[in-house]
């Protein structure tokens, strides 16, 4: 292969990327385990599982044996008016790993367009009730629920990403998470004022992730659960990063242990292979669908949604995780970033350091210098991607200990040596 990395980006638009003098990127050839190799011969080890999706690491065999399997009968078919058996057995898997009576599963190809369609269903879950003036969501401070014009109006305002388009986008409601009895009166009056109006509450659990990975704990979850019943709103659970294990649990709202109306999933679902999403409702939220009225259906279905060759990798991912002591591994992990970021702590600009499950997490005063702090990573053989004013791991679960060593040790060194700090 040819390096023609520099003529032909302007062809490649990078996401939450400046592309005017925008640097090269680098060009991944292959990956293997945790490994990701470039085309200039280096090797990196991966920090963050492409966006925290790879959680069985790269090309694992049994997921990519099911998928070659599954390419040469059917990779897809349209699932209007057809259905096939890896979506059957997908559904089948979920509904029987979810707690309670989540049980109708409607499939997407990205997590933005699985909280679209959470946000429709609890929408028009009222309208189909005959109930009218329920259009909007209560979301978080510091929240992140997708890129796309209606996810982005639950996001927080502040956020920098999408204050650009302030007014664009429908005014939701935005509040503080539970979590204190300050924050818990007020949550209540301004749900009490507003009941009328909001359709859902709708909160990532556990963790704002590309909120700064802000962790809370499962009280507030409880919090919620409790005032949605008590206002007669519905409750969305946006587990799109936090599913599958990241945060010590199948799913993190069994560490509060209550049922949402909804919950969102995606990223790991497949195992960082191919893009699919689900969202999933309880019965009642179904129920409400079911009609003499054609207009009462969920009007919604992306042209490759529960494509075949997706839905049996989600099925192999999920196959792995009642094989292998993912749980397990996750905890043993967890319990290696509490000892090895720890040294940080003391380090010149370092904030808070702070762990749950598999996430890892630096907090700095600031990172002044984003692309040499990434530079620096880069040099010291990791692929770890800084944001905000944090350094972060989300490794794969089946990372070696000597791996896992080696990203916290690079974070260390770069940290100390001050490259998130601009150049005197």
């Amino acid at each position: 292969m040819t390096d023609k990395t520099l003529p032909d980006l302007p062809r490649i638009w990078l996401p939450y990327t400046q592309m005017k003098n925008a640097a090269p990127p680098l060009v991944a050839q292959r990956t293997e385990g945790t490994t990701i190799f470039l085309e200039d011969g280096r090797a990196l080890v991966d920090g963050i599982a492409s966006w925290w999706t790879a959680c069985h690491g790269y090309n694992h065999p049994h997921i990519r044996a099911r998928m070659t399997d599954q390419l040469g009968v059917m990779p897809h078919v349209m699932l209007g008016g057809l259905v096939h058996e890896p979506v059957q057995a997908l559904s089948d898997r979920l509904v029987a790993l979810l707690p309670g009576d989540l049980d109708h599963c409607f499939y997407t190809d990205s997590g933005s367009v699985a909280v679209e369609v959470a946000m429709k269903m609890a929408i028009q879950y009222w309208i189909n009730r005959g109930v009218t003036g329920r259009t909007k969501l209560l979301s978080f401070r510091d929240g992140y629920h997708g890129d796309t014009l209606a996810t982005m109006s639950v996001c927080d305002p502040e956020e920098g990403m999408h204050s650009l388009f302030a007014g664009v986008f429908p005014e939701q409601v935005i509040a503080d998470l539970p979590r204190d009895e300050a924050s818990l009166a007020s949550l209540d009056t301004l749900l009490s004022g507003k009941r009328d109006q909001i359709a859902a509450i709708i909160v990532e659990p556990l963790v704002q992730g590309a909120g700064g990975m802000i962790f809370h704990p499962p009280e507030v979850l409880s919090r919620l659960r409790a005032l949605a019943d008590k206002h007669n709103v519905l409750l969305i659970l946006d587990e799109i990063f936090t599913g599958f294990g990241r945060t010590g649990t199948m799913f993190a709202c069994e560490q509060a242990s209550i049922v949402p109306d909804i919950i969102t999933l995606s990223k790991a679902l497949t195992g960082g292979t191919i893009a699919l999403a689900a969202t999933v409702a309880r019965r009642h939220v179904f129920e409400a669908f079911l009609s003499d009225s054609p207009g009462a259906a969920l009007m919604h279905g992306p042209t490759f949604m529960a494509n075949a060759l997706a839905c049996t990798a989600a099925c192999a991912s999920l196959e792995l995780f009642e094989r292998e002591p993912r749980l397990d591994q996750i905890a043993a992990l967890s319990a290696m970033l509490e000892t090895g970021l720890e040294p940080c702590r003391a380090l010149p600009g370092v904030r808070d350091v702070r762990v749950l499950g598999a996430i890892g997490v630096v907090e700095l005063e600031a990172i002044e210098d984003l692309s040499r702090l990434k530079a620096a990573l880069v040099d010291q053989g990791v692929w770890i991607r800084p944001y905000r004013n944090i350094v972060y791991l989300t490794p794969a679960f089946t990372i070696t200990p000597g791996a896992l060593v080696r990203l916290m040790h690079a974070i260390y060194e770069v940290l100390r040596d001050g490259a998130f700090r601009k150049p005197v």
